[in-house]
């Protein structure tokens, strides 16, 4: 983006002063915030949310998956991490930022 700015400084300094020119340059840096904002801010921020409210709503009994790739089900859930339970007697404890999604979503999503 600062490149963007110093082509337009250098091509308004070599047209000479035009009337409105500086305006018209303003009108289209606002223009460009906007776009990134309302095409790559938003959308991330909105997403962030999502992960975040799911994985409040984390509760025992649910299979999940890790960042990691292991699929277990919740056998007890803390402030910041997640008691999973992958084999018969078998236990991890991983946190709750690497939980992504639950398994049925997973599957639906891949068909």
């Amino acid at each position: 983006m600062n490149t963007i700015l110093t082509i337009m400084l250098q091509n308004a300094a070599a047209a000479g002063e035009q009337p409105g020119g500086q305006w018209g340059n303003i009108i289209f840096i606002v223009a460009l915030v906007a776009i990134f904002y309302f095409f790559m801010i938003r959308p991330q921020s909105k997403r962030q949310k999502e992960i975040r409210k799911f994985r409040e709503s984390l509760k025992v009994g649910d299979k999940v998956i890790s960042a990691g790739g292991i699929h277990g089900r919740i056998k007890e859930v803390k402030d910041d991490t997640v008691l999973l339970e992958i084999a018969d007697n078998v236990r991890v404890k991983v946190e709750k930022a690497s939980i992504y999604a639950t398994a049925p979503e997973v599957v639906q999503e891949q068909k």
